[in-house]
């Protein structure tokens, strides 16, 4: 499948898709064209038989996606903005409910809403210069891309509110310390942390990763009653799979399972 966009670059390879914010010369800053065909993308990616996982890049040195375009910002009223504030959850949202793991390697800035792309992603790996932070008070405004709603549930009400209400940036090895990222990399070796990462997810039975990753989202708008019925409803879809049969059976046989997501 052939993947062409204006501000994105796709490649496949290793039933892996690797995603990058292309607008360097804007610090790959997140303008409204640029989440359209990030929408688009991910419903592609979804349907792509030939990709197992996505990882989610800015390209350059400098910057992950340095925040929205200030411009186009700036320009917006209070209908407008809402509007602009709703198409970026959307986009955000349909990233965080992909079927399919999706890791951010983040490559420097990830300001305003590239901090909130990265936190719409399953994982997130940092190379040593990534900075985040969301800055928007700075400017008279909020987080408009759930970057009020999913920090939190990431790092803790306490760290989100201080990052919300000061705008300060973190640092990589902050950003570790707290739990918004998984790793960090020296930044040569960023890519190919994220890809190694993962290969390890892409090794697995990819119907239970499916499964696991629809629990775990789906867990933060449940109670806890419900989030258990849930689980235990895709723990019985996961028992009616081939892929069940031939993983118990590979580790009661002592050898590797071969997985064919069925």
């Amino acid at each position: 499948m052939t993947y062409e966009y204006e501000n994105l670059t796709v490649e496949v390879g290793d039933r892996i898709a690797t995603v990058t914010i292309d607008r360097p010369d804007t610090l790959n800053a997140l303008n409204s064209a640029t989440e359209r065909e990030l929408q688009d993308v991910f419903l592609r990616l979804r349907d792509d038989a030939g990709v197992g996982g996505i990882v989610v890049t800015g390209a350059g040195e400098k910057a992950f996606v340095a925040g929205a375009d200030i411009g186009e910002l700036s320009g917006l009223g209070a209908t407008q903005g809402k509007e602009f504030a709703f198409q970026g959850q959307t986009t955000f949202t349909r990233i965080a409910q992909c079927p399919k793991p999706v890791v951010a390697a983040v490559n420097g800035y990830a300001l305003g809403g590239g901090c909130e792309l990265a936190i719409a992603c399953h994982l997130r790996v940092a190379g040593e210069n990534a900075r985040f932070g969301l800055p928007e008070v700075t400017l008279g405004l909020i987080p408009g891309h759930g970057g009020t709603q999913r920090l939190a549930r990431i790092v803790g009400l306490g760290r989100a509110l201080e990052m919300v209400l000061t705008g300060r940036q973190v640092t990589a090895d902050e950003a570790l310390a707290w739990g918004l990222v998984n790793a960090v990399f020296p930044s040569g070796e960023l890519l190919a942390g994220a890809r190694a990462l993962l290969g390890r997810i892409l090794d697995k039975a990819p119907l239970a990763v499916q499964y696991a990753l629809e629990a775990t989202h789906r867990s933060g708008d449940l109670g806890l009653d419900d989030g258990l019925y849930l689980e235990a409803a895709l723990f019985g879809m996961a028992c009616g799979t081939d892929d069940m049969r031939e993983g118990t059976k590979a580790f009661l046989e002592k050898r590797k399972p071969e997985f064919r997501g069925r």
